[in-house]
């Protein structure tokens, strides 16, 4: 047995309703950095001018820069979960990410056409920041929520995220004046000046975090006060004991590989739909942003009912729900002409219409998932469960960004198929895994741990 096994339950202290916004505010703060710097700005910016003209890799030096981001991150969060865990101190690590990730997104400024090994480096270092402070605000979950609540605050999370990236993107935009075709020069100067905006605003909209939130964790016995060596060495042995909580949580574990085959098709929209939009659709700068503007409202809907629905209909129908509804709109984008051709409309009229589908799944499936591992998770484990939730999330982006090679060899409408494989695929062994037999599990050994 650990000394995570024999750790003091976490004193009762009320939750106030401040903090619960407070929690979400940083889920709002990283919204704003995914969908301008990962989805909707940088990553078509960095296909068309980083990367030189005459490369025909251009979606697969996208998805190197994911996936090389993914491997630090991945190696990084159940080690620093397992750290997190024994000194109590979430907080103070959290800290270190959100400064990690504000100054590798500031540093992109000086990034300009060809510097495609800065640009990897830096997008490296600040998505990797990115997933494992998402890790960690995840465990603080498990404090703020009991099990009847903890699909509707995760649901509230994720909504009030997306409205943080609704408002960074238009934020963001409004200093992107320029379109390439017409004034070049300035277009890459206003791209680059829009990661020092995005940067400041992820610092200050994370602020209520570190302000409200009450850090509840306590320490270990015997790590009260303990070095960072200390607290190092123990991570590395309770990483080695990792593979006997596959035995121990079981229904957890087989629910993490349904995640990650499903999440890799979430995790191909999420990195290439800009991309996407722009190359095969022509999309301006403008229509990008009332995309993402439909995208963003119909997200924070998405979160928010079905994290309704969670608390109604329970965790595993409602994701089983949110898979559907995904396998719907990737039907829709890859079968776009013919709808568009049917219905008398435009193209891009119809992908509009399909981007309300695929936003209101991004809220609904992320949301509810999170309340999965939740709700699985004893509390004296929440943050190396969440570590390993964001592994598991890392795993699964590296799965997804195997469509960039795809995408290049047989063209990104092809490539969709690898997505809808994805979706069903997850669902399928989803299905499969008894969710309710996990919760109560999970239940018993909180109770005993408190008894």
């Amino acid at each position: 047995m650990s000394e995570l096994d024999a750790k003091a339950p976490i004193a009762p202290i009320p939750v106030k309703k401040r903090e619960i916004f407070g929690w979400a505010m940083y889920d709002f703060a990283n919204s704003s950095y995914v969908t301008v710097v990962i989805t909707v700005l940088y990553g078509p910016f960095f296909v068309e001018q980083i990367v030189p003209a005459a490369s025909e890799m251009r979606d697969t030096y996208w998805s190197l820069a994911m996936v090389a981001s993914t491997i630090v991150a991945l190696l990084l969060s159940p080690l620093i979960g397992a750290i997190c865990d024994y000194s109590g101190g979430k907080k103070c690590y959290l800290a270190y990410m959100t400064g990690v990730l504000g100054l590798a997104t500031v540093a992109l400024y000086v990034v300009g056409p060809g510097d495609i090994w800065l640009a990897l480096f830096l997008l490296t270092i600040g998505n990797a920041a990115f997933m494992i402070g998402e890790a960690f605000v995840s465990s603080f979950l498990t404090e703020l929520a009991d099990k009847k609540t903890m699909g509707l605050i995760s649901g509230l999370g994720w909504g009030l995220g997306y409205f943080g990236g609704l408002i960074a993107l238009v934020l963001v935009l409004a200093t992107i004046s320029a379109e390439p075709e017409t004034d070049l020069a300035a277009y890459i100067a206003q791209n680059q000046l829009a990661m020092v905006v995005i940067a400041v605003f992820f610092v200050l909209s994370a602020l209520p975090t570190f302000l409200l939130v009450r850090e509840r964790a306590r320490p270990a016995p015997g790590f009260e006060g303990a070095s960072y060596g200390t607290l190092m060495k123990a991570g590395l042995t309770e990483m080695k004991r990792a593979w006997q909580l596959t035995r121990r949580y079981p229904v957890l574990f087989r629910f993490f590989i349904a995640f990650t085959v499903y999440m890799a098709g979430l995790e191909v929209v999420m990195k290439f739909v800009g991309i996407y939009a722009r190359a095969e659709l022509s999309m301006t700068i403008g229509d990008l942003t009332i995309m993402f503007i439909i995208i963003q409202v119909s997200a924070a809907a998405g979160a928010l009912g079905f994290g309704w629905l969670e608390s109604r209909f329970g965790a595993k129908p409602t994701v089983l729900g949110t898979i559907v509804w995904w396998i719907v709109g990737i039907l829709g984008i890859y079968f776009l002409d013919p709808i568009a051709a049917a219905l008398g409309l435009e193209p891009i009229q119809v992908f509009f219409g399909i981007s309300v589908v695929a936003g209101a799944g991004i809220g609904s499936i992320q949301g509810s998932s999170r309340a999965v591992v939740g709700l699985l998770s004893p509390a004296s484990r929440s943050a190396q469960m969440f570590g390993f939730w964001g592994m598991f999330n890392r795993i699964a982006l590296i799965l997804g960004m195997t469509f960039g090679l795809v995408s290049d060899a047989v063209g990104r409408r092809d490539a969709m198929l690898l997505v809808l494989a994805f979706f069903a695929v997850g669902g399928i062994l989803l299905w499969f895994v008894p969710i309710k037999e996990g919760i109560a599990a999970a239940h018993a050994e909180d109770a005993e741990a408190e008894g």
